[in-house]
Formats: structure tokens, sequence, C-alpha cells
């Protein structure tokens, strides 16, 4: 078989020859590459030539970089464009790979070089990325178990296998159960209070499956809409319970023991690595350092942030009240009245800013400001492969046309691809040999898709979720460093949400609007009339948003922060966890936890408060901008000098300060969220 993935990538740029790879290639291309990675780390352990930092170190880190590519292309399909033949490749492979990378973390010669070049490494008159590099290397042997002994290194295999397992089959859960539900109404009344868009979106996706009326699905660009505006309590609450009982439902998809398997593994993980939870394993190695500083950081914003809540919550229950005599708020009922209430307050409707945002302006616009930060040039490329035809690429350039990047955006739902969005890389960056080799960075969204009378209008939150991922596309697309493991978002988890959230600031900003919020039909720029409500709105219920989001980081905590054992019911240690957040009456058939992606299948476990902790950062860091001309190209320059370009090579802070000049105040957050004054 002619297996397009084992070899180096003959295309353009080196990028993915997606139209090639058939899902049959990914195994033997995987095994293939595995057994090519072992071959580079015997060359390591078998040369006889004393252990120096270019034979171990650096040879190390250029190790299978072809099993790299292979995967990337392999698990980033799994998420955008997965099908029962990927996923139970993923079942096959997931085990393979984790047991290969534990190969190397136990690998006793490979470990004893690096020991060896880390005792002796104040003599080598080391960089800092260089130093950073030794410094990770003989940290990711020493918290893999290398200081274990056999029987414990065993235990451990055992469990990081399992866990490989598990986290895959959570996500697939998750997938099927939204999947499977359909809301199908074919009575035009129930559409009731529904945007013209909106409906015309749920019956292209009736159309699409072949059946008569309006389709609503648990995907976001029709969930939301439905919750915001249906004026039927009734159909919202059965949509709102659906899309809350994901994997908390009586099928196969069930995830509560996979959820109570997951947090024990971790945490005995964490106790045979010495550590007293799966928590403190993992802050170790970010800005906070220890699960207490983020409690305290978590707590302190909840104490902050839960009057203007609670103040906020009876406001919107009074409103429900004295509009349609609802007396007990639901949590089906929270967009709804949100909107309505904004709407009289504020005299914004999201549906008067839909026609402004035009996914396509949008976009040129994200490149725009980009441009005048950082001197980027996006030109679209309809020749480079894609995995799907709603892809598009682009090739990135500087102000002096020297090759930056390949940028991927891929932008509406499908039924193989995961609800969210996220960014992502299919080739990092690097340096080596005298060749800057270039990032290749997706990213993936979900928004409402085009239909045969409108295009693709964005709501004001799809806007800033574009600007979010690009904000993560240029730390990955300006990546400048020697080696790929420092390279772009390779940095401590509580600092990689600075750059995607800092982007989100501008679209507030008349300056950067007047550049892309023009009037789909008209051209006409967006009324600064709008731009004011724009700005006002930023804050509306800004206390209830921000308890969501603790709400999230504590169960994040709870789950990670002490001993699991003794916990038998997912559901009721959820409730305990939210008790001091929740606001909405409990809801019996939902639970979060079983559909908690970010912990239980991406990156996030003991890491969801990041979002929080990098809105500190952002807000200190755009006050900068704001205080100087957002635009400034000299704090433009600074920022991408000491934040973007310089992935994980530096301690953060020590980035931070450079850019800012000081550490951060979160005195900006609460003043940006309006959380000062109410306190």
């Amino acid at each position: 078989m002619n297996n397009p993935l084992v070899s180096e990538f003959n295309t353009p740029f080196r990028t993915a020859p997606f139209s090639k790879i058939k899902s049959e290639h990914f195994e033997p291309a995987i095994k293939q590459g595995i057994a090519m990675a072992k071959e580079d780390i015997d060359a390591i352990t078998k040369t006889i030539d004393e252990p120096s930092f270019t034979n171990t170190i650096e040879a190390l880190e250029f190790s299978g970089m072809q099993l790299k590519r292979i995967t990337s292309v392999f698990f980033n399909l799994n998420s955008a464009e997965t099908n029962e033949d990927i996923q139970k490749i993923a079942q096959i492979v997931s085990p393979l790979l984790t047991e290969f990378a534990n190969d190397i973390r136990l690998n006793e010669t490979l470990f004893n070089r690096v020991s060896t070049i880390f005792k002796i490494k104040e003599t080598l008159n080391l960089t800092v990325e260089q130093n950073t590099l030794l410094t990770n290397q003989y940290k990711m042997f020493v918290r893999n178990g290398a200081n274990l002994n056999e029987d414990e290194k065993s235990q451990l295999r055992t469990i990081d296998t399992r866990l490989s397992k598990l986290s895959l089959k959570f996500g697939e859960h998750v997938l099927a159960d939204t999947n499977s539900f359909e809301l199908h109404i074919t009575n035009k009344e129930e559409l009731s209070g529904l945007p013209e868009g909106t409906k015309e979106a749920a019956k292209l996706t009736a159309k699409e499956k072949n059946k008569k009326g309006w389709i609503f699905t648990l995907d976001y660009p029709s969930y939301v809409p439905f919750m915001t505006y249906s004026e039927n309590r009734s159909l919202r609450k059965r949509l709102a319970i659906a899309f809350g009982a994901k994997g908390f439902q009586n099928n196969e998809n069930n995830n509560e023991n996979i959820v109570l398997e997951i947090v024990k593994l971790r945490h005995q993980r964490a106790n045979l690595l010495g550590y007293k939870s799966h928590a403190h394993f993992v802050i170790e190695e970010r800005m906070a350092q220890n699960p207490e500083t983020v409690s305290s950081f978590l707590n302190e914003l909840l104490d902050k942030a839960s009057p203007a809540a609670k103040d906020e919550f009876d406001q919107l229950s009074e409103f429900a009240k004295n509009n349609d005599q609802i007396e007990t708020l639901e949590k089906w009922d929270s967009a709804y009245y949100s909107e309505k209430l904004k709407k009289e307050l504020l005299d914004l409707d999201e549906e008067q800013l839909k026609p402004y945002f035009k996914l396509e302006n949008v976009l040129n616009g994200v490149f725009t400001v980009s441009n005048k930060l950082f001197d980027l040039k996006f030109e679209e490329d309809k020749m480079i492969d894609t995995y799907h035809k709603d892809v598009k690429t682009y090739k990135v350039f500087d102000s002096s046309s020297n090759f930056v990047a390949i940028f991927y955006a891929d932008f509406f739902p499908r039924a193989g691809k995961r609800n969210g969005a996220w960014m992502t890389s299919f080739k990092d960056q690097w340096i080596k040999n005298g060749e800057n080799s270039r990032p290749h960075i997706s990213i993936v969204c979900n928004f409402t898709k085009p239909t045969d009378s409108k295009p693709s209008l964005l709501t004001f939150n799809e806007v800033t979720t574009l600007f979010h991922e690009f904000g993560h596309a240029l730390h990955g697309m300006l990546a400048n460093t020697v080696y790929p493991s420092l390279s772009g978002t390779s940095v401590h988890w509580d600092f990689v949400e600075l750059p995607s959230q800092i982007l989100e600031n501008w679209c507030y900003e008349k300056e950067a609007l007047d550049l892309f919020a023009k009037h789909y039909e008209t051209g006409e720029s967006i009324p600064m009339e709008l731009i004011d409500k724009i700005k006002k709105a930023s804050n509306f219920l800004e206390g209830i948003a921000t308890l969501r989001q603790l709400s999230f980081g504590l169960l994040d905590m709870g789950w990670h922060g002490n001993d699991p054992s003794t916990i038998n019911s997912v559901k009721e240690f959820e409730s305990n966890a939210f008790k001091n957040t929740n606001l909405y009456p409990e809801v019996s058939k939902n639970c979060m936890s079983t559909a908690f992606s970010h912990i239980f299948q991406g990156g996030y476990s003991s890491g969801y408060y990041s979002y929080k902790w990098a809105e500190v950062l952002d807000a200190d860091a755009f006050d900068y901008f704001k205080s100087n001309g957002v635009f400034n190209k000299e704090i433009a320059l600074s920022f991408k000098e000491n934040i973007l370009s310089k992935g994980g090579t530096e301690n953060p802070m020590s980035l931070y300060k450079r850019f800012r000049g000081k550490e951060p105040n979160s005195d900006a957050l609460l003043k940006r969220a309006g959380l000062l004054k109410k306190h």
C-alpha cells in the first residue's frame, strides 16, 4: 500500500496531503513512525560518546519528528472530521503511543544521560532557551516515573494506558449524545420568537436529513439562538435538558463511571509520583505553582463577584416575573430573559448586530488588525490541500514578504466535528541546520452556516470567539524558537490564554470595528450608537458570567485537588462543588462533569482556572495598549517579541514583566468587568 504518511510530505510548504490520506493509512503509519522514533532513541542511548547537550538533549528533542507529524494529522482529524473508522483506530493506536511515550520516560539509560548533563548545566554556558529545554527534559523524566522502582513503573504504564483509552471514550460518548439528539418541529407556531436566519438554518438542517419542517440540534449555532429567542418555554426546557444530559443518560454513552475512573487513576498516578493530588502534580508546572494559590485566587474572585451576581440574578428574576409571571427562574430561562433585559435596559438586540458581522468580513477584520499590530499579510491559497471542502487555507507573510506560516480556518459544524472552538497545529515551528521551519496553524469553530438567502452572519459572541482563537493562532504563527517543544503555545497552561483573550479586546474598539463591521447588504459601517451599546453590554450581567466561569474552575479543582477514592456519585459530588456558585435551581437530569471535555478529554485538568488567571493578565496588558493607543506599534512590537515569538523558552512572568514593565494587577480585570464598584 502506498502510504503518503510515512515519508516527508512532498507538497508546497510540506503541508499535509489530506486528499491522499485514507483512514486505513493511519494505523500502519503510526506503527512505522513509532519504530522510526525508537531508532532515534536507540541512536542516543547506544552511542559510546560521552553525554553532551548536542548528542543527547538536542537529539532527543528532534527525535520522532515524522511520528509527531502523523499523530498531529490523525488527532486533529479525530476532533474535526472523525468517523467510526478513525475512532476505532484511535482506540488501537492511543495505547501504543502511550506505551511508546512511557518507553522513553522510563528508559534508564536515556534518563542517566539527561541527568548527567543536568547536573553540570551551570558549566555548559547554555542559552536561556537551551537551559529551559534541558530543565524541561529532566523534569519530564522525573515527573513521569524515572525515579520509580520497576514495580512502580509497571503500575504507571498500566495507569497511563488506561487513561488514554478512557479519555478517548469520554469524547466519543459526548459526540454521540450530541449527534443523536434533534428537536424536530413541524408546527410553525412553535418557532415563535426565533430570528429568520435561525429558522432558515433549522429548515436547511431538516432538508439535509430528508425531513420536513425545522430541526434544532445541540450544536452551538443551533442551540444558542434557540435558547436565546424561543418564546416556547417547554421547548427551551427540552433542549436545555438534552444539552445538559450529555454523557449522563441511561444509554451506552453514559460517562459517569468513566469520570470516576479517570479522577481516581489520576490521583493514584500523582501519589505514585510522590504528589498529594493530581492538582499538586499539574500546577507545580504552572504560573500558580500550587493548588492553594489557585483556590485562593478563585475564592477571592468569588467573594468579589458574588454580591454583583446575586443582585443581577434578583434583577433578572424580577424582570421575568413582571413580564411573564415566571415564579422561579430556571436555567432554560437564563439566555432568553437575559437577552430581553439587555434589549430593555441597553436597547441592544443581538439580531441588530449580526448584519454587521458577516463571517468573511470578520475574518478579513482579524487579518487587518493583525496587519496593523504585527505587520502580517494573509493570502488565500486554494491549492493547499484540506480535509474538508469548508476549510479555507492561507499563506501568511510579514511586511518584508518573508513566509511566516500556513493558516487553516474551519468554521462550520458537521457530524464528525466536536462542538466548541479551538486552535491547533499541524506542524510546529523550529530552527535546525540554519533553516527556520515555519508552522502550520489551524482554528476550528462552529458558526452558523450560510443559507440560500443569507451569508454566515455571526453573533457578537461568535465574533469574540473568532478573535480569541485567532489570538492563539498568532501565538503559533509568530513562534520563533529553536526547539519545537518550546514553540508557539507550548507555554505554562495558565499563560496560554493571554494572547487569545487579549485579542478579544479589539472587538470592542471603534478603531477596530470600523475596519470590518460593515452591513452585509449595504456596506454601511456599524453606527457609533451600536458600538457604544456593545461597550455597555460588555459588562452586562458580568457578575453572573464570572460566577459561572468560577464554578467550572472550582469543580475542576474539586475533582483533582483531593483524594477522590470515596466519591461514588458524580452528580452528588458536582452538586456539592457548585453549592457556593449556584444561582439557578438544580436540574436532576443534568450533569456538567459527564460532558466537561476540557478536563476529561482535553488538557485542562487542574487548569480550568487558567481562563480567569489569564483574564487578569489580558486586562492588565490591554490597559497598557488602551493608555497608549490600541494600535500602538511600539507596544505591539514588544508584545510580539516578548510574548508571541518566545513560546515557552522562559518563565512566563519574566516575559510578561519584560513586556509590561511590572507584574499584572487584578484591579484592571475587576474594573473592566464592572465588579470593583459593585463590591
